[in-house]
């Protein structure tokens, strides 16, 4: 045994361990936080959590000895502001990434997803979607596994978006309508099949691609900030929606809630595939846009992109803004029966339904507000979703979850 004196003051070793054990039970919170982008400082990340200025550095340490965050070695004060100048938190551009996985009526794509819903590398989507599941999730998984083999990152997980709902706990897909896939197919089961024969570590989770939008919408995007956050959107076929409860899904008892797409929008309108007439998923999606402008949808781009197209480029078309005007009034017919009976305080929109609102929003938040109880007291913002490919970063939120809850059991 040594017969030096520890050099530490009596007490400082139980202080530093004391201060480490109460900094990893922040590392979770404080992790998202950067992730979210709600911590942009060490000072904000102290405020944030509660704690001391010295337990916030040491849990800023960690996660940055992980490799997830940054934190600047020389903070430089800001234009004007007074005191000692905040060290800056940024997620580790070169740190891990996740695979996301997307499959929708026109094809799939896959990407590699770092920390702060950054897409780091994506692969050449596919246009042609086979009516196996296992052959399909297992070209997206093999197209995600070459470009972790390109370049070179570390994988810690795998989420895959599908355009139907997801029942719970087997993640099955109940209604893949628009894909031909067998009904209750076992969407969660094959994908991490394939994961885990791809080499690829790390849990797989699945999820309903509107569900998933509005998850990243509500942490990178429109939704940030939003304490009730409702999301509507139709991509290539139907309509879906989703709300997010205080930074949390709300999937339901069985991962089925908002299925907003058969509420009945016109009681005289087109055959549903659920049984009844003029739902929402086939009056107010692409097919319907196209069918009331009088167009057939030919082959060389997706229904979603040849109606955007059509609004951006023809609305002064008496024929093309009827049917833009029909479209919202449906739309809006649906948002107000939702508004009345959520209550949420933020409305986003995506695919077709953020250019109808481009198109003319003072219509659409007219009709909203003429049949919900928001316009007797005010309106409730409706705004257009912001994030590029969303379902995609949605994904990748399943699976940054787990590290976010325990970011040191997660990775080590």
């Amino acid at each position: 045994m040594s017969g030096k004196a520890d050099p530490r003051p009596a007490g400082e070793g139980t202080t530093s361990r004391t201060r480490l054990d109460r900094g990893r039970g922040a590392l979770g919170p404080a992790l998202e936080l950067v992730h979210t982008g709600r911590a942009p400082t060490r000072a904000v990340l102290t405020a944030e959590l509660g704690v001391t200025r010295a337990t916030a550095g040491a849990v800023a340490a960690e996660l940055e000895a992980l490799g997830l965050i940054r934190v600047d070695a020389r903070p430089a004060a800001a234009a004007g502001s007074q005191g000692r100048p905040s060290h800056r938190l940024s997620v580790a551009e070169d740190g891990p990434v996740v695979l996301a996985a997307q499959v929708h009526a026109d094809g799939f794509r896959a990407a590699l997803v770092g920390l702060g819903g950054r897409i780091v590398a994506t692969a050449p989507g596919c246009e042609t979607v086979d009516a196996d599941p296992a052959k399909v999730l297992g070209s997206v998984v093999e197209a995600g596994a070459e470009l972790l083999r390109t370049t070179g990152r570390r994988c810690v997980g795998a989420g895959l978006a599908v355009p139907s709902a997801v029942a719970e706990p087997d993640g099955l897909a109940l209604n893949p309508l628009h894909l031909a896939w067998p009904v209750g197919a076992p969407v969660r089961r094959i994908f991490g099949e394939c994961v885990r024969a791809a080499g690829i570590t790390g849990p797989a989770f699945t999820g309903n691609d509107v569900n998933l939008a509005a998850l990243a919408e509500h942490r990178h995007g429109a939704g940030r900030g939003a304490r009730d956050l409702l999301c509507v959107a139709t991509g290539h076929r139907g309509v879906g929606g989703a709300l997010v409860l205080d930074g949390r899904l709300h999937t339901g008892s069985s991962g089925l809630a908002l299925e907003v797409g058969h509420l009945t929008v016109n009681p005289e309108g087109r055959p549903c595939h659920c049984g009844s007439r003029g739902c929402l998923d086939v009056e107010a999606d692409p097919l319907a846009f196209l069918t009331a402008a009088g167009r057939e949808p030919g082959p060389e781009v997706s229904l979603l992109q040849q109606s955007k197209d059509l609004i951006g480029n023809h609305y002064d078309d008496p024929t093309i803004r009827t049917a833009t005007e029909a479209l919202i009034d449906r739309l809006g017919l649906g948002l107000a029966g939702l508004v009345n009976i959520l209550n949420p305080d933020r409305i986003i929109l995506g695919g077709l339904h953020r250019t109808l609102l481009d198109a003319d929003p003072e219509r659409l938040r007219a009709v909203v507000a003429d049949r919900s109880l928001w316009g007797q007291s005010g309106s409730v913002p409706i705004l257009a979703c912001t994030l590029d490919h969303n379902s995609l970063v949605g994904a990748a939120e399943l699976a940054w979850q787990p590290v976010l809850d325990d970011p040191l059991g997660a990775l080590t």
